[in-house]
């Protein structure tokens, strides 16, 4: 995947979601940002998960942050001053701590509260090519501002048994904000993670999900996978702590399914003009 091969959108946003957790969300979110930077797209990921997770696992030491994101969204610093380098060289992060439990209770006395991110996230989409926003697993404020921020929702799905109910909650909730906050928001797309062949449920629910929802659902399919469980342990996402492992592989395949769907998106929209 080198640059040139797909015409990807300057500066999309899209937040990873899903109200479950335990769900490979926030390994979704690293390793889709990592993939992307490998392919020489200039991806931000934004951490709104108060655990800080995504940043830590990008091997960001949060005891020497100076600043996150609630200071983005609760005091107003500009994004630009609470970049964190990685290892690689198209992926920056803006890192969550602690301090983020406490914003969803500060964001209820503000003006605004369900947009401070789409202002915050405005100047930046010039200089990236993609936005990830990793939610926490909850439909809070938190949430709310990252679904009024975003362009789409990619739903990482594992293959159990209450699945389905939770996924209609989530797109219930799409629904509510294209029709209150952000018309403009979509679904990327759900890409089932967590997948063992060997049980009757995992090909149960990827039978259902699919029938239900044909357009939507990725086929690429994450597995589980013991390298993908250990890379966040070492601050590296698996592209750095293991290219050869499945979970890997499977990422790799994510990202270049994603630029594919973006590339076909484009080709309509110019066929349509």
């Amino acid at each position: 995947m080198g640059p040139g091969v797909y015409e990807a959108a300057m500066g999309r946003i899209i937040c990873i979601s899903n109200q479950k957790g335990g769900v490979g969300k926030t390994t979704t979110a690293i390793n889709l940002a990592a993939s992307l930077a490998a392919a020489e797209r200039k991806t931000l990921l934004v951490d709104l998960d108060p655990q800080g997770n995504a940043g830590s696992g990008l091997g960001v030491d949060k005891s020497q942050l100076t600043g996150s994101v609630y200071d983005a969204l609760i005091n107003g610093v500009p994004v630009a001053e609470l970049l964190q380098p990685t290892e690689l060289r198209y992926l920056e992060v803006v890192p969550a701590t602690a301090d983020l439990t406490g914003a969803e209770v500060e964001l209820v006395g503000l003006e605004d509260r369900e947009l401070r991110l789409k202002w915050a996230l405005e100047p930046m989409k010039r200089k990236y090519d993609y936005i990830l926003i990793d939610c926490p697993p909850s439909l809070g404020l938190l949430t709310l501002n990252a679904l009024a921020a975003a362009e789409s929702v990619l739903i990482p799905l594992q293959t159990e048994y209450y699945a389905m109910e939770g996924l209609a909650q989530l797109m219930s909730t799409v629904e509510l904000v294209q029709q209150r906050l952000n018309p403009k928001l979509g679904v990327e797309g759900i890409v089932f993670t967590m997948f063992d062949p060997r049980a009757n449920i995992s090909h149960q629910v990827t039978e259902e999900v699919r029938r239900v929802f044909p357009q939507l659902v990725y086929s690429t399919v994450v597995p589980r996978n013991v390298r993908l469980a250990e890379s966040p342990s070492f601050g590296k996402p698996v592209l750095l702590y293991d290219i050869r492992s499945k979970g890997c592989e499977a990422y790799l395949a994510l990202a270049r399914e994603l630029l594919r769907r973006e590339k076909a998106r484009a080709k309509k929209r110019a066929a349509a003009r």
